[in-house]
This record gives structure tokens, sequence and C-alpha cells, in this order.
């Protein structure tokens, strides 16, 4: 019934593949020219290596305070629900968030 003639036009996916394409590789760029531009110190590789653990041990802090974050309004939301599952699950989330949160100096205790 609704057959394209000659007159219709089929829509045109060529454009939306272009424009990820397009997309695709301005991001691609920008990380080459992001992960390029780090500075190699040939004079102290260790200080690098200290400052990429540091930054990477941020990162994984402030994870772990989101999930900190979440546990905590999960087990108060249990506990206006009443709602044990949850309320499991929201411990669960707050003790994960507790150890990602400290993961350094949990493992520097370890490691002496």
């Amino acid at each position: 019934m609704n057959r394209p003639n000659k007159q219709q036009k089929l829509p045109n996916r060529n454009g939306s593949k272009r424009i990820l394409r397009t997309y695709l590789t301005i991001a691609l760029t920008i990380a080459i020219l992001v992960v390029g531009y780090i500075p190699a110190s040939a004079n102290d590789p260790v200080g690098v290596v200290n400052n990429l653990s540091d930054f990477i041990f941020g990162l994984i802090r402030a994870i772990g305070l989101i999930m900190l974050g979440f546990g905590i309004v999960q087990v108060g939301m249990s506990l206006k629900s009443h709602d044990p599952s949850q309320r499991a699950n929201g411990f669960l989330t707050l003790a994960g968030g507790i150890v990602i949160t400290f993961t350094k100096e949990i493992l520097t205790l370890i490691t002496g």
C-alpha cells in the first residue's frame, strides 16, 4: 500500500553514518593528543610512576566514595520502606564502598 514510487525518496542513512564516523574520528584524535601529551621525564622515572599511581588511586577513591554514598541512600530507603532485601543490598554496597575507598591504605598495610 505505502510502496515508494519514483517521486518518494527513502530516508538517507548515510548521513548518520557520516556523523558517527566524524565523531569517532574527532574523539580518537583528541584521545591520541591527550595520551601523547603526557610528558615523559627521563630524569625521574620513579616519580612518574608514583604520580600515575596517585592519580589512579584518586580515581578509585572517587568511585568508592560514590558507592559509599549510594549505599547510605540505599540503607536509608530500605529503613523507610521496611524492605529487608534492599537493606542487605545497601549494607553490601556500603561495605564495598568502604573497601574501595580505602584500597590504597589497605594495600600499604598488607605490603608493609
